[in-house]
């Protein structure tokens, strides 16, 4: 299992596993284009991939424009493994490093994905009927969870 910074050659198997997922599908899947990957991982902001066998299974990607998580997945099959916990902690911390603004992302409720955010740390801030639930984490958050973490 490898992780390391996502680069333009990495945009085919990122648009698959976005593509694979169960929860938190995209009502229209070529709403997320390769141009907007592209944007989002080298204008925006950065992103990660996990590898297993040349095989990209999990990717993130921060956006400092808007100071959100723009993406987290993890292929199906590829759970339970730390994969997404990995990928989420090299994520932000990242994102902290370069910002001490709040970040914020949404998922959708009665997810895995929102159960793992609670139990990553994040504040739920607002429910959106269409959208899901909003969660945020600030810097000093982080750092307790980090440190939490370590102990």
């Amino acid at each position: 299992m490898t992780f390391r910074e996502a680069c333009k050659t990495d945009i085919e198997q990122i648009q698959l596993v976005r593509n694979s997922v169960k929860e938190n599908t995209l009502s229209n899947p070529a709403l997320i284009t390769d141009a907007d990957c592209l944007e989002f991982m080298t204008k925006r902001g950065k992103g990660w991939v996990c590898e297993i066998d040349e095989k990209i299974v999990g990717f993130s990607i921060a956006d400092l424009v808007e100071n959100n998580v723009w993406a987290l997945f993890v292929m199906p099959g590829y759970d339970k493994r730390g994969i997404g916990r990995k990928l989420h902690e090299m994520m932000l911390e990242w994102y902290f490093n370069q910002t001490l603004e709040s970040v914020w992302l949404e998922t959708d409720p009665g997810t895995r994905a929102e159960r793992f955010y609670r139990k990553s740390g994040w504040t739920e801030v607002s429910v959106h009927e269409k959208r899901g639930i909003k969660f945020e984490m600030t810097f000093n958050n982080w750092n307790k969870t980090m440190k939490h973490r370590t102990e």
